[in-house]
């Protein structure tokens, strides 16, 4: 169990580096929605060569049944942050007329990242191989997804501290679910990793279309467009590999 929960916070862990990164690294805006839009595709990749595949032993309907759940799991779940939360949210409010604010994407990273360290917690106690291009998938999409609202945090005065208690908070969060879903196989032998597939990718594509692409559009302007195809384009290729 412990290797299932080490492994579950290592694959998020560089949210918290690139969290504070931005506190030692000026990267200027038009960069910034460049590798964001560069992780909109590599996510996009996420979910079309790891999650659905993953959701497969699942009868169709039943995948898209938990499509929808993680899709409304992320707006609920957003919705109350930006209510309640946005006020300190700085350049994230949407008042400034900036649409979905960087708290968006932080709630879009737990509701991808849990249910992905369910999968990594699944396969170990069901003895399937580790994914070594999904680990890597999961830990390099998450610098832009982190760079992101980190960045425009760090900018509305958020201290370090602060950020680093965030991220920890998702890193924690997303290593407990990894154990969690160790234990459920553990007890439960006909459990699959197919739901959690599904509701990640749900959630995922709901964070996309809400918070990240607009974040990378305002910021990098067309060259979003061609950052996503370069990060689709890398996902194919090593899916291929």
């Amino acid at each position: 169990m412990i290797d299932a929960v080490l492994l579950g916070a290592l694959a998020q862990s560089s949210l918290i580096l690139t969290g504070l990164a931005v506190y030692f690294v000026t990267v200027p805006s038009k960069i910034v929605g460049s590798i964001a839009g560069y992780g909109v595709g590599a996510l996009l990749g996420a979910v079309a060569f790891d999650l659905i595949p993953e959701s497969s032993v699942l009868p169709t309907l039943e995948t898209a049944l938990w499509l929808l759940i993680g899709a409304g799991i992320f707006v609920v779940a957003d919705y109350l942050v930006e209510t309640r939360l946005g006020a300190g949210g700085g350049s994230g409010d949407k008042k400034d007329g900036e649409g979905q604010g960087p708290m968006g994407i932080v709630v879009g990273s737990v509701v991808d990242g849990v249910p992905e360290s369910l999968i990594f917690g699944i396969g170990i106690a069901t003895l399937q191989p580790l994914s070594i291009p999904f680990l890597a998938a999961v830990f390099i999409s998450n610098v832009p997804q982190a760079l992101a609202p980190s960045s425009d945090l760090a900018k509305s005065g958020w201290k370090p501290t602060r950020m680093t208690l965030m991220w920890a908070g998702v890193v924690i969060a997303c290593g407990v679910a990894a154990g969690l879903g160790y234990l459920g196989a553990s007890f439960l032998g006909d459990v699959t990793g197919g739901r959690a597939a599904a509701l990640a990718a749900g959630g995922l594509l709901a964070m996309l279309t809400n918070s990240l692409v607009p974040f990378a559009y305002e910021r990098a302007g067309a060259q979003a467009g061609i950052w996503c195809v370069v990060g689709f384009a890398v996902a194919v290729a090593t899916s291929a590999s």
